[in-house]
């Protein structure tokens, strides 16, 4: 499976690079298909990270696709913030819940 993203406009095949990423694979594969620009830029990337990126340059981004490529990016990051919403949502229910099953327990105990 190929890896491609975009930054400042420039599309990179990063197929090769996605285990040797220091911040980890899920990082490129969140940005995978998209801009990555803003969380490439958020980030503080080293010169050295910035020009290895020449190595995985593999052309220019079309203006007319950059706008479209814009408007799929928010639509996947809207779609993974939920989900990452629900990740911790539903470990915090199920330890709320055990919580309180374990209150019952240890009262209805004492009681008889």
């Amino acid at each position: 499976k190929e890896t491609w993203l975009v930054i400042l406009g420039r599309v990179y095949d990063i197929t090769n690079f996605v285990e040797e990423h220091p911040g980890g694979e899920e990082v490129l594969f969140e940005q995978a298909g998209g801009d990555a620009t803003e969380s490439f830029e958020d980030v503080g990337h080293s010169i050295d990270a910035r020009e290895m990126l020449n190595q995985y340059y593999i052309g220019d981004l079309h203006p007319d696709d950059f706008k479209q490529g814009t408007k799929d990016v928010l639509l996947t990051t809207s779609s993974s913030s939920s989900s990452s919403w629900s990740n911790w949502l539903i470990p915090t229910l199920a330890v709320l819940i055990l919580g309180v099953m374990y209150r019952y327990y240890m009262v209805d105990s004492r009681s008889s």
